[in-house]
């Protein structure tokens, strides 16, 4: 595998098949006068590689929610390095995160579908964004929707979809774009368990077609009998990283 290019201050190595990287990151809110302050992370190092797919698990206030902002840069580490295909966000500059966001896809366990808008306008507003031409818009949105299950949905607006509909949506706005990872935060949390398995049977298939996907989740049943790559992190720490695991729960 070819190494990237780092500078001699650097001491993690980064390959060509890297998707996520974390050396050592810590994660600390300061003291304030509403808090005395607390480590969210505390020294967290792991790898993905690119078409991986990953879930991400452990109990409330473990750090999950914390660490996908970092892949997101929302936040950034106190100390050690985050990278994401290839970049490191600690040194990335403010006006080049739109870009790189464009090169993630999200999805969020409330949907966050833009109500005022019907399915077709919520796909198709990613792809404004990222000043796509209309006529790939055309093209693109009726396509996704269609792998989405969706095609006959396009001009419903959110309120007249089922909970697993605008999950769907919501999927198919994270991955018009062709995203090369696709980060989930409890993607199933507010769904049934038939609408939740058949989004996560829509996330293996996009996974095999080559998408980076890595879930955030408490669901035992489905990360038990997916099988994947199970990371459990327990008090800001990886608490286990098993290539074909299970849900573990620790106290």
């Amino acid at each position: 595998m070819a190494k990237n290019k780092k500078s001699r201050a650097e001491a993690i190595e980064l390959y060509d098949d890297d998707a996520i990287v974390l050396d050592n990151v810590t994660k600390s809110y300061k003291v304030t006068k509403a808090n005395k302050g607390s480590n969210v992370l505390k020294g967290i190092s792991l790898r993905i590689k690119k078409g991986e797919f990953v879930f991400i698990v452990g109990d409330s206030g473990s750090g999950k929610s914390t660490l996908i902002k970092l892949l997101l840069r929302e936040l950034t580490s106190t100390t050690g390095s985050v990278y994401v295909l290839g970049q490191n966000l600690n040194k990335m500059r403010h006006r080049k995160v739109p870009a790189f966001r464009r090169r993630l896809g999200v999805v969020f366990q409330d949907f966050r579908l833009l109500k005022s808008m019907n399915v077709y306008d919520n796909v198709a507003f990613a792809q404004y964004i990222t000043q796509v031409p209309e006529k790939e818009v055309r093209r693109n949105v009726p396509e996704m929707l269609g792998k989405v299950g969706l095609a006959g949905k396009y001009k419903a607006k959110p309120r007249q979809l089922s909970g697993g509909e605008q999950q769907r949506v919501a999927l198919a706005r994270a991955l018009v774009n062709k995203p090369e990872i696709l980060l989930c935060d409890e993607p199933t949390g507010n769904l049934d368990p038939k609408n939740s398995w058949e989004i996560m049977k829509l996330l293996e298939e996009f996974n095999n077609e080559g998408t980076t996907v890595v879930v955030v989740t408490h669901n035992q049943e489905i990360v038990d009998s997916m099988q994947k790559r199970v990371i459990t992190m327990h008090k800001g720490n990886v608490w286990s990283d098993e290539e074909t695991g299970g849900y573990v729960y620790e106290n």
